[in-house]
């Protein structure tokens, strides 16, 4: 009979699922976008009437293409890592070497960019802002919204992420002998 799951696994779970949601969801912008280039393209060289909305439009879904889609690349592993060490490492000294840099380098750069995001969105709110370099004078505080946004999410999967190094660095398991699986090296 299998162990019922700890509190930790239920809240990584409910976490992924967040992220895995967000992510998805995000993932959807890229029609939009593509429709736009698709719009701009057709309407500037056949019919010689390009838009004045396209490439705003264009640049702000990415950008928050980008951003949201940060936490989902993070679950999966995706953000850069120098594998030079890393990759002869056990198990259990990676996710030692995981967590604290999570704790060193990752909670606090992510509270400072979520806390400055917060300030130049609410700013840009209050204020109506506009994007004035653009004939069409966009409102700019939704797409300055995904800043904070994305840092709740990316601290979200932070703490998912450090809960399994947690449980991978000092639970039961792989040894300290025991190189990584090259395939897990990978994922």
């Amino acid at each position: 009979m299998a162990a019922a799951p700890t509190l930790a696994h239920r809240a990584t779970h409910a976490i992924d699922l967040v992220t895995r949601g967000a992510g998805k969801a995000i993932a959807w912008l890229i029609l939009p976008m593509v429709l736009s280039l698709v719009w701009e393209v057709t309407a500037r060289y056949l019919f010689n009437a390009p838009t004045v909305w396209a490439y705003d439009m264009t640049f702000m879904l990415y950008g928050t293409f980008f951003m949201l889609g940060s936490a989902w690349t993070l679950q999966h592993g995706g953000h850069i890592r120098t594998d030079l060490y890393y990759g002869r490492w056990s198990t259990r000294t990676r996710a030692r070497v995981d967590l604290a840099c999570y704790l060193v380098f990752f909670f606090p750069a992510i509270a400072i960019f979520g806390w400055l995001g917060w300030e130049y969105f609410w700013k840009s709110f209050q204020q109506n802002e506009r994007i004035v370099t653009s004939p069409w004078l966009p409102i700019v505080w939704p797409f300055k919204f995904v800043i904070p946004a994305s840092a709740a999410l990316l601290l979200l999967q932070g703490v998912s992420e450090s809960i399994k190094c947690w449980g991978r660095a000092f639970g039961p398991g792989d040894s300290e002998d025991t190189p990584a699986d090259d395939a897990e090296v990978a994922t």
